[in-house]
């Protein structure tokens, strides 16, 4: 027991306190002036003897290195200021004025958790208090703190709460007030010049602080506006200087720091004068003496040293000799005595000091407010960053570097590029990279703006290299990634397949990126593998071979290498997918200005953000994530409707003509389809895209009233297609086409061509073939490259053309453009539809006989084209592998419940014609026809009025879905109590689940089975006897109806009622949308409804082949029937 008492435990010593070291006066040297006190500063009665060693006699020299000891440092840790609305903390450590400064750099970097500084402000002036002219102190206040804070630089000051530190602190304390990030400030004091230094003794402690000094004391405090304090210890006590040699020495280590990875030159320092005593001119000669030299900013008019420096630097000539200055020789002097009250000698000195300075004249910038006309006064902070690029001599690569690293594009603009500027190959597309890299967008428009060629900077492994950047905004992709590249191994280098898998993954649909493409593959493995030695090395970038590069090595080794393989035809495009994907908006908006094709980018960007706030919200990441992409895809869905809108009211042709022109850098897409990708409303209920659907949905046709009504008559009686209206030759041709009447029209221009003139025919021939227009399976539009001043020169060659450009259709061409027309299409499958419906209903509705009826017959040969039609649609849908074509069809929620539906009827068909099972063939008949009927709906969501009501009801049984859940906790509950009290001697069997829940749910309907919620028992011998507890039900009854009946159900209301007041705010967009994707659907539809749509289907694949076996292109597969 006694042994475990004395046990000792030792806490293992800090790095603090292993590394850095206190210094302790060991010998008394009594001091000359005053022989009861040590030279060290402290008093004989508190100094600290050690045996062995006597005291010194005066006059004897007193040496820290000799007479001091070093010891672990006692004290570290934190200082809280008090006195302000939140007490502000400081880091502080007392160390030896021996230190190393490495070590400093290190406590810096690890400890204390900073950023190595970009830039170093060392501020010299003077120690004792002094005051500044209002406009000056303002300015030097906001100029500082602007230099400090836009280019990431560490400010050193004495430390004090003194002079020229005490200045330093009122401009933090503006910076505290901005409550934007806090400067690094950091105070280098002696650390026997503090005042109640005692206080700060101990281990990582949080030691409370006033910054408040006494005014009797000989000490200072520490200015509570400094972040990190360095309390320099050579152990004296009540005497400045300790700090003198450490300060330099760590000025000197930083400033050989590489900037790395901005630049590879050093960290600049700069030293700033404000007002200032002899010690401060001493410390200006040792900075533009030194090896390298150090610029200086002097501040005009802050008195004293700052204001002799600045008028010597005046008058100071370039060469060696000063003329001027040996002139004003007694002035100066007597100025010096002046202001310092010294004596001639040391005056005389200063005199020599000062010229000494003039001579490294490019090294001092003075700062003058008066200097220029209100409005054009260079500020402080540009004063600091020009001086250096003046005395440094650096050159434009490196200044711009520096420019990028302080993130300062006003100094580029202003100092780097000036007129005659020249460029060595590949400075600027450097520069471009890391302003890309580190999300600097106004350097990346002022490279764009002066000469930096995208086209030619942007090459593949520079892509990858931005995509595997670690700077900038933190982003979801890596998130994204593992869904398509699922076991990523940590530090995985993402490949541009990886993002083109992401990109097929967020844009959905028939998209697919280039980068996932066949032809991109030889050509990214060949240019990887010529780069791998080339490409530039930066901290970000590591070089990884693309994972199906040795499978394509036959194919690389034969493809011969240009320096243009690497490089993209629309860069911008590019970028802008970069910036999305990466999360950097205001990237994204720059690159969306520049280049071509600015309403595919608005589409396509509105696109991509939307699909990773779908993300984000799956991942279960923060809510603010996903309103943030949310706003971003916001954005640009409003630009897009904005230049759309604009181009729409300066040229109407032409608007149209950019919505529906193939964009091949976008998958093949058009903008309208890339608009129903991004579910972008606005634009598809724009006058612009109405019109275009108008004209698909006529076809042909150019009829204004009643025109169902002719549609109809047409299809009853075809003779009546004479007297209709159709459009000129001319009007057709330049109207968007499917791939299949591209090729029909040349064939019945090949048969008109016969009857015509030979050379009208190649007028016609040669003009309008380039205006063909192609409408494709999934809805994309697409126009031929043409030459619109080619084609008005046509059309003004002469009179006879004039004619022919409204020449009307030939009674063939007519019969053609009425039956292809989808409005057409869509009056004859629906009349199909509805007699197939009458024909299904009479066969369920009458007695089935084992030989079906003619009806029954009619119904499954309906069914059954129906069912290959839908076959037909996934095959001939645009990807290429078969799980993304059915996923591309399932798209409209209608295709998979129509699969459903005819699967079951089969299925319902099988057990049909089997006498046993006929019956129960029936019975799926019954059921199947629910959904035939339901399916109506999907024809009158063409009505203007009735399908935003269709698309109310679709919401609202989404939402019942998630509403029946709940019912079913609370029916459940009721129910299950219920059945289990009144009838406790049940028997197990399947019935019990419908007896739980047969009464309980339709009570809700309002059917309360009044018999049965209190049956009579036990009253007379007749009745049976009451079980236990029977009294409860009625209670609990009561309860079930109170939250199912009102709470419940009155909370679905409200919610469909919201439902609809959402939709039928924005009712007309959802009808433009819908319309679309109808006429899209109709226009790829075959001419015969089912069940004679086997006849067109017969017919295409009879063609298909035909064309297959001749080798003719045009439909590459079966597509579109006609």
């Amino acid at each position: 027991m006694y042994f475990e008492t004395n046990w000792v435990f030792h806490q293992p010593r800090s790095w603090i306190e292993t590394n850095f070291q206190k210094r302790e006066c060991i010998k008394f040297i009594p001091c000359p002036k005053d022989d009861t006190k040590c030279c060290c500063g402290q008093a004989q009665i508190t100094h600290q003897t050690i045996p062995g060693i006597e005291s010194g006699s005066p006059g004897d020299p007193w040496l820290p290195t000799k007479h001091t000891r070093p010891q672990p440092t006692d004290a570290y840790g934190t200082i809280e200021f008090q006195g302000g609305a939140h007490p502000t903390k400081a880091q502080y450590v007392r160390l030896s004025f021996d230190t190393r400064p490495e070590l400093l750099v290190q406590l810096f970097t690890k400890e204390w958790n900073l950023e190595l500084p970009k830039l170093l402000i060392t501020v010299q002036g003077g120690k004792a208090n002094f005051d500044l002219q209002a406009k000056l102190k303002k300015e030097i206040r906001k100029g500082l703190l602007k230099a400090a804070k836009t280019t990431g630089a560490w400010i050193f000051t004495g430390g004090t709460n003194t002079g020229v530190t005490k200045q330093v602190g009122d401009a933090l304390l503006l910076e505290g007030q901005q409550r934007t990030g806090r400067v690094v400030s950091i105070g280098i004091a002696p650390w026997g010049i503090v005042e109640r230094n005692h206080e700060l003794l101990g281990h990582n402690r949080e030691v409370p602080c006033h910054s408040i000094s006494s005014p009797r004391s000989k000490l200072a405090v520490l200015n509570n506006r400094h972040a990190y304090f360095l309390l320099v210890d050579n152990g004296t006590q009540a005497k400045y200087g300790a700090e003198l040699i450490l300060r330099r020495k760590l000025e000197k280590f930083i400033s050989n720091l590489k900037l790395h990875p901005f630049t590879h030159s050093s960290t600049p320092v700069v030293c700033l004068v404000i007002e200032g005593g002899t010690n401060t001119i001493r410390a200006v000669l040792e900075y533009v003496t030194d090896s390298p030299p150090v610029p200086v900013v002097v501040c005009d008019g802050s008195g004293r040293a700052a204001d002799l420096l600045a008028f010597v630097h005046k008058y100071a000539s370039d060469g060696e000799e000063q003329t001027v200055l040996e002139s004003m020789r007694d002035y100066l002097i007597g100025t010096i005595q002046k202001t310092f009250e010294v004596g001639l000698d040391q005056s005389e000195k200063l005199y020599q000091e000062l010229l000494q300075c003039t001579r490294n004249k490019n090294l001092i910038t003075v700062f003058r407010i008066q200097e220029k006309p209100e409005g054009e006064a260079q500020e402080l902070d540009q004063t600091i960053l020009t001086a250096l690029f003046k005395s440094q001599h650096l050159s434009p690569p490196e200044q711009l570097s520096l420019a990028l690293t302080w993130n300062r594009v006003d100094i580029a603009r202003s100092e780097i590029f000036v007129y005659g500027q020249e460029w060595p190959n590949g400075a600027l597309d450097e520069a471009m990279m890391q302003a890309l890299e580190h999300d600097r967008i106004d350097f990346v428009k002022l490279l764009l703006e002066n000469g930096v060629s995208m086209k030619k900077f942007l090459t593949i492994p520079r892509l990858e290299e931005l995509y595997n950047t670690k700077h900038g905004p933190a982003n979801t992709l890596g998130y994204i990634l593992r869904d398509v590249r699922p076991h990523i191994p940590k530090g995985y280098i993402y490949t541009l397949h990886d993002i083109g898998l992401v990109i097929n993954k967020l844009m959905g649909g028939a998209y697919r990126s280039y980068y996932t493409r066949r032809k991109f593959r030889p050509i990214y493995a060949k240019v990887m593998n010529s780069y791998a030695n080339a490409c530039r090395k930066s901290s970000t970038y590591q070089y990884q071979r693309y994972a199906g590069a040795n499978s394509l090595s036959l194919v690389t080794g034969l493809l011969p290498f240009t320096s243009e393989m690497a490089l993209f035809e629309f860069p911008f495009n590019e970028l802008l997918i970069w910036a999305v994907l990466t999360k950097r908006q205001q990237m994204a908006l720059l690159m969306w200005t520049h280049g071509e094709e600015a309403l595919a980018k608005s589409l396509v960007s509105c696109k991509l953000y939307k699909a990773m706030a779908h993300e984000a919200a799956e991942d279960d990441l923060d809510t603010e994530i996903y309103e943030e992409l949310r706003s971003y895809a916001k954005e640009f869905e409003s630009k897009g409707n904005k230049l759309l809108d604009f181009s729409y009211r300066q040229d109407a042709e032409k608007a149209q003509r950019l919505l529906t022109c193939e964009l091949h850098s976008w998958s093949n897409q058009s903008c309208l389809s890339l608009a129903v990708a991004a579910n972008h409303r606005a634009l598809l209920a724009h006058p612009c895209s109405q019109v275009i659907l108008a004209d698909l949905w006529m076809g042909g046709l150019r009829t204004r009233k009643n025109t169902n009504f002719k549609v109809i008559l047409g299809l009853a009686m075809p003779f009546y297609i004479r007297q209709l209206d159709f459009k000129s030759k001319e009007e057709l041709q330049q109207m968007p086409q499917t791939e299949e009447e591209h090729l029909e029209n040349q064939n019945l221009d090949n048969d008109d061509s016969d009857r015509s003139q030979p050379d009208a025919e190649a007028l016609l021939a040669d003009t309008y073939s380039v205006r063909d227009t192609k409408v494709h399976e999934n809805g994309k539009v697409s126009l031929t490259d043409s030459d619109p001043a080619q084609f008005r020169e046509f059309f003004n060659l002469s009179e006879y053309n004039e004619v022919k450009q409204h020449q009307p259709l030939r009674l063939k061409k007519k019969f053609y453009e009425f039956y292809t027309a989808p409005i057409t299409k869509f009056w004859a499958d629906s009349i199909a539809y509805m007699f197939f419906l009458i024909m299904f209903s009479f066969t369920v509705l009458v007695k089935m006989e084992q030989m079906p009826r003619w009806q029954e017959w009619y119904s499954i040969a309906y069914i059954t084209t129906l069912g290959f039609e839908k076959i037909r649609e996934i095959i001939s849908s645009e990807p290429v592998a078969i799980t993304h074509k059915f996923s591309v069809w399932a798209w409209n929620m209608w295709n998979p419940c129509d699969g459903a539906a005819i699967i079951l009827f089969v299925i319902g068909l099988a057990f049909r014609f089997r006498e046993t099972t006929m019956d129960i063939g029936r019975v799926i008949y019954c059921v199947d026809s629910i959904y035939w009927y339901l399916r109506i709906l999907n024809i009158l969501g063409v009505n203007k009025y009735l399908g935003p009501l269709v698309t109310m009801m679709g919401k609202m049984v989404k939402n019942m879905i998630y509403f029946v859940v709940l019912l079913a906790v609370v029916l459940m509950s009721f129910g299950v109590s219920r059945q289990a009290i009144l009838y406790p001697n049940k028997q197990p069997t399947w019935s019990l689940i419908k007896e739980v829940t047969f009464q309980p749910y339709f009570m809700l309907y309002g059917e309360v089975f009044a018999g049965d919620i209190d049956p009579p028992c036990g009253e007379d011998p007749s009745q049976p006897g009451c079980v236990t507890g029977h009294w409860v039900t009625p209670i609990t009854m009561s309860m079930y109806l109170l939250i199912a009946n009102i709470l419940l159900i009155n909370l679905l209301i409200a919610v469909f009622n919201n439902i609809f007041n959402e939709v039928n705010s924005v009712s007309h967009q959802v009808w433009m949308f819908q319309r679309f994707t109808v006429v899209m659907e109709y226009q790829q539809k075959p001419v015969l409804p089912p069940p004679f749509i086997a006849l067109c289907h017969f017919y295409s694949l009879l063609k298909y082949c035909v064309r297959k076996a001749k080798g003719e292109p045009g439909m590459s597969k079966f597509s579109f029937v006609p």
